[in-house]
């Protein structure tokens, strides 16, 4: 990765010196130099340029001197040092440098191999610091995220028990309901056989409530309602298997629980609508035996991906009409086997959109990295998914893609591991 460095001095010549002392550094993409001439050409050259880690600088220039410039760097970027020139006999401007937040200092004239002994001191100093905050961002994310998680499996299992009752009491009552209308309609077809001619009223009040209609639909509109409170069971079912509150040790799970779990809940960005028609989901599950896990964690994995996959799919559909994305359908295709060795098992999750090019393939799972449009992306699934397949699940999240082909992921999960607290 190259890094950034901005040189300021108002001494021209030097900004030539400099590419050519450091050349082979240049010419290997390890530094890239950016040059100003005053503290004001600086600040401006950093805010057009988010990739600067350190600045050089001369501290009497015009305009805007380098002491002024390293006061103005603390309210741009803590994380971007600096390196002061200045001749050795004017320690008192160095040493105001260095209080002002300069991390070193170089004298004047220039010894360029202690110069680059400070470049390289210096830049060390910013990873270790940048490396430091991006795992403190990453343990904060992943700790807010488990925190909501935690609190969504909470609400949504107290949802689905309270849901689960009057279920439960529905689907008796229609059980018994059923049998009692049996009965009526059978006891009202012996009635008819046994007196055919009930009389001008009855057989008036009959035409008037459509009774030969009523016979019939009865025991489909019951059916209708059976079939309505299996639906909510299993809703109810899938929310407390996606909301496993699991998070203190691992428990034996099935991974296809899991999916389908996931799957009925995103069913509504499934279905059809007006502008498209439904994606559809190709299961070619395995025999996969249950695997030790986090549940509720690995959910939220799928959760990510599959949300992921609909999202790339609707991008795919930008322009085009109903017809057409009926004639090349959308779809995500859901693959599971055991690997080789029985140790682990593999989850994929491919879509046939318009997959990623090599340079968003290599940040796809970086902290904050998203291709989406503002208020659609945060940038944290992907970062999360593979920090709860890789840290806590000592598995493997990887990315098979290409412009044009589709993305496919693909989780590995060891069948049972050693648990990470």
């Amino acid at each position: 990765m190259t890094t950034t460095i901005l040189f300021v001095d108002d001494e021209i010549s030097l900004h030539r010196i400099i590419n050519l002392k450091f050349r082979k550094k240049i010419r290997t993409n390890e530094w890239n130099f950016i040059f100003a001439s005053n503290g004001l050409e600086a600040l401006k050259k950093i805010l057009e340029n988010s990739q600067v880690s350190l600045v050089i600088t001369d501290i009497n220039m015009p305009e805007m001197n380098g002491l002024a410039l390293i006061e103005k760097l603390n309210d741009i970027d803590l994380n971007i040092k600096a390196v002061v020139l200045s001749a050795y006999s004017d320690m008192n401007n160095i040493r105001t440098a260095m209080n002002l937040g300069a991390f070193d200092f170089a004298t004047k004239p220039i010894d360029f191999t202690d110069l680059e002994v400070t470049i390289n001191r210096t830049l060390e100093y910013v990873q270790k610091i940048r490396a430091d905050q991006q795992r403190l961002q990453q343990a904060q994310t992943q700790l807010i995220q488990s925190e909501k998680m935690s609190t969504l499996g909470q609400l949504v299992s107290g949802v689905a028990h309270e849901i689960n009752n009057p279920v439960s009491f529905i689907g008796a009552n229609l059980y018994h309901a059923e049998a009692y209308i049996n009965d009526l309609i059978n006891h009202w077809r012996l009635y008819e056989r046994k007196f055919p001619n009930p009389g001008v009223e009855i057989e008036k009040n009959a035409e008037e409530i459509e009774l030969e209609y009523l016979l019939t639909d009865l025991p489909e509109l019951i059916s209708s309602m059976k079939e309505g409170t299996k639906r909510i069971s299993e809703i109810s079912t899938s929310l407390r298997t996606f909301s496993r509150l699991d998070t203190v040790e691992q428990v034996s799970f099935n991974i296809h629980d899991g999916i389908d779990s996931t799957l009925l809940i995103l069913n509504h960005r499934l279905k059809a609508n007006n502008k498209s028609p439904a994606v559809e989901i190709i299961k070619e599950y395995g025999d996969l035996p249950l695997v030790k896990c986090y549940p509720g964690q690995l959910n939220q994995v799928f959760m990510n991906l599959i949300t992921n996959a609909i999202d790339a799919l609707e991008e795919s559909n930008q322009g085009s009409s109903f017809a057409d994305i009926k004639a090349n359908p959308n779809k995500i295709t859901i693959r599971t086997e055991v690997l080789e060795g029985n140790t682990s098992v593999a989850i994929r999750i491919k879509d046939n959109g318009l997959g990623m090019s090599a340079e968003i393939q290599e940040q796809v799972f970086d902290y904050l990295f998203t291709t989406k449009a503002v208020g659609k992306g945060t940038g944290l699934g992907l970062s999360i998914s593979r920090q709860i397949v890789e840290e806590k699940h000592r598995g493997k999240l990887s990315c098979i893609t290409s412009p044009g082909m589709g993305s496919e992921f693909i989780v590995e999960i060891p069948i049972y591991h050693t648990m990470i607290r």
